[in-house]
C-alpha cells in the first residue's frame, strides 16, 4: 500500500535533549549534494508544561438529542461501546443551537414558556422549534454516565426560558447526575444572539456581552439560590473573543466568580460545506487563530483563577462537508488539534456530533452537505450524519469514523505532562508532541500532515508505539498498526502519524 512507501530525501532528523542541543550535529546525507536545512527537535525534559486532564478528550451533542430518553440510556449499548473504545474518562457536552429551543418539562401537564415571535434565520433553529427535556431522560443519562464513566456538561436554555424553570431544571440534573456533573452552561453561542434571539431590532434593546452578563446573572443567581454550590461554564461563545475580556473584567470583582469553573469557546475550521476554502489541505493547514484564542481566553481564566475548554467545534460548521470532514485527513487533523490544544493548557476538547437529525434541526432541518453528494451522484446514505460526526449512528449500528481515531491517539497522552519541544521539520508539514507520563516514560507524537513528503527520522532510545494511517488521505477508513516487534522508527510517511515511546531514562 502506498501510505506505507518510505521516500529517503536528503534530510535527516535530528533528535536532541535541551541539555545536548548546543553540540548535536547534523546527520550526514547519503547523497554528497548540499542538503537542505536540518530537521530538527529538541526536547526541553526540564521546563514541563501543564498536565493533561484524564478527561480531556470530550464529545459534544445537540441538546435535542434528550427529547429521546432512550439515547442516552443504559439500552443504546452500541454508543456506550463507543464512547468506552474512545475514552474511558471523557466528558460529554450536551448544548449547540438546539440547547436555547427545549424546556424543561417536570411533569406531562408542565407547558414550554411563552417565546416571541421571530424570522427565521438560515442556519439556526426554526423559530418554532420547541422539544420537552423530562425527568426520564435525565434519569437515563446518569445511567449512560455511569457505564461509559463519562462525566457532563449540561446545557440550560438560556435563549428562551425563564430564570425560575431553569432553576428548577438546574436542581433536579444536578441531584440525579451528582459526581458525574462536572457544571452547567446556560446559553449557547449567545454571541450570536444579537442576530437571531435577542435581535435589537425585535427587541428594541442592544445586545453585547454586558447584556448577556446581566441575563447570565439573572439565571445563574435563580441557580444559585436552588442549588447553593452550582458551577458554571462561559461564555460559549462562538466566535466573538472580545467578549472574553469583558467577562474577566466583570467577574474579577462579582462574588459569582466563585461558581465559574470553565471558560469555554467554540471552533469551526471554516465553511458552510459548499465553501471552495474547506478542502482537505486548508483543513490540514496551521491555523495562527489557534493560538491567539488560547491567550485571550486564558489570560481571562487566569482573572477568575479558572480553567478554560473547547467545548465544541469540528472541521467545517453546518454540519460537516462530504470528502473532507468525513475522511481520514480529518484523523490527522483532529490528532494535531487535540495535542496542540492540550500544549496550550485547555482543560479538554468536545468534537461536536451526535444523531444526523439532531444537528439537521439545529441548521433548519437539513444538512447543507447532502446536497455536495447528490449533486456529485452519491447517496448520501452511505456518508456519516453529520459528516463531522466522531461517531456514527447508520441503521442500528454506532460506528468509529476517522475524526474518532485522531481523537483516540492524542487520548494516549491524558494524564501526561507536556513538554515543550523546538521542532522545524522544513518543508515538510508535520507537527510533533512530547510528554511525560507519571511513570516516567516520554511519548513523542509526530504527526505528518503532508500531502506528497515523508519526514525521514532518527530517535534513538525511542521506539516505534503506534501508527495512524489510511491507504490516503481522502479514505474514509483509518487504522492504528501496532509493531509486531521492538524497533525505532526512520521515517513517517506523508499522511501518517506516529507514536513512539521512550527505551531509556
Amino acid at each position: 500500500m502506498t501510505f506505507l512507501k518510505r521516500t529517503m530525501d536528503r534530510r535527516r532528523f535530528l533528535f536532541t535533549t535541551a541539555a545536548t542541543a548546543a553540540t548535536a550535529a547534523t546527520l550526514k546525507s547519503f547523497a554528497q549534494a548540499p542538503t537542505p536545512a536540518a530537521i530538527t527537535l529538541t526536547l526541553h525534559p526540564d521546563k514541563p508544561g501543564p498536565v493533561i486532564p484524564q478527561n480531556f478528550v470530550g464529545l459534544s451533542y445537540e441538546t435535542q438529542q434528550l427529547s429521546d430518553p432512550d439515547f442516552f440510556s443504559p439500552a443504546n449499548t452500541g454508543l456506550i461501546a463507543q464512547f468506552k473504545e474512545l475514552a474511558p474518562h471523557g466528558v460529554l457536552r450536551l448544548g449547540g443551537n438546539t440547547s436555547d429551543y427545549g424546556y424543561w418539562k417536570p411533569t406531562p401537564t408542565s407547558t414550554m414558556p411563552p417565546r416571541a415571535a421571530r424570522p427565521y434565520k438560515v442556519g439556526d433553529p426554526p423559530p418554532d422549534m420547541s422539544y420537552a427535556v423530562t425527568p426520564k431522560a435525565v434519569i437515563n443519562l446518569k445511567a449512560f454516565l455511569d457505564l461509559t464513566g463519562w462525566t457532563c456538561l449540561y446545557g440550560i436554555n438560556l435563549g428562551e426560558n425563564t430564570p425560575a424553570l431553569a432553576a428548577d431544571e438546574a436542581t433536579f440534573v444536578h441531584k440525579t447526575l451528582g459526581s458525574k456533573l462536572e457544571y452547567l452552561q446556560i446559553g449557547n453561542e449567545a454571541d450570536r444572539f444579537g442576530s437571531t434571539i435577542r435581535d435589537p431590532k425585535l427587541t428594541g434593546k442592544p445586545w453585547d456581552v454586558e447584556a448577556f452578563i446581566a441575563e447570565w446573572l439573572t439565571f445563574a443567581k435563580s441557580i444559585v439560590a436552588a442549588v447553593p454550590d452550582a458551577k458554571f461554564g462561559m461564555p460559549d461563545i462562538a466566535s466573538n473573543e472580545k467578549w472574553f475580556a469583558g467577562i474577566g473584567e466583570h467577574f474579577a470583582s462579582d462574588p459569582m466568580a466563585a461558581h465559574i469553573a470553565c471558560l469555554s469557546h467554540h471552533y469551526y475550521i471554516g465553511g458552510p460545506p459548499s465553501s471552495p476554502e474547506m478542502t482537505i489541505p486548508h483543513i490540514l493547514a496551521a491555523d495562527p487563530r489557534v493560538p491567539k484564542l488560547a491567550d485571550i481566553v486564558s489570560t481571562a481564566a487566569a482573572k477568575l483563577h479558572t480553567s478554560w475548554r473547547m467545548t465544541e467545534g469540528n472541521t467545517c460548521y453546518r454540519g460537516g462537508k462530504p470528502g473532507v470532514s468525513d475522511v481520514f485527513a480529518s484523523a490527522l487533523w483532529s490528532a494535531d488539534y487535540l495535542l496542540q490544544l492540550a500544549s496550550l493548557g485547555y482543560a479538554g476538547v468536545n468534537l461536536h456530533g451526535g444523531d444526523g437529525q439532531m444537528v439537521a434541526n439545529s441548521l433548519g432541518g437539513k444538512l447543507p452537505g447532502d446536497e455536495i453528494v447528490l449533486a456529485e451522484h452519491g447517496n448520501p446514505a452511505d456518508h456519516p450524519h453529520p459528516y463531522y460526526t466522531p461517531i456514527a449512528h447508520i441503521g442500528n449500528d454506532y460506528i468509529a469514523e476517522p475524526v474518532s481515531f485522531g481523537m483516540r491517539f492524542a487520548q494516549h497522552f491524558a494524564g501526561a505532562t507536556i513538554l515543550p519541544i523546538d521542532f522545524n521539520p522544513g518543508s515538510v508539514n508535520a507537527t510533533a508532541y512530547a510528554a511525560k507520563l507519571p511513570d516516567g516514560q516520554i511519548l513523542v507524537a509526530i504527526i505528518n500532515k503532508d500531502t506528497a513528503k515523508d519526514l525521514p527520522i532518527s530517535l534513538p532510545g525511542f521506539a516505534l508505539d503506534l501508527t495512524l494511517t489510511a491507504p490516503s488521505l481522502d479514505s474514509r477508513k483509518a487504522d492504528f498498526l501496532e509493531p509486531a516487534r521492538f524497533r525505532e522508527a526512520s521515517t513517517v510517511p506523508h499522511a501518517t502519524a506516529i507514536l513512539l515511546r521512550s527505551t531509556r531514562s
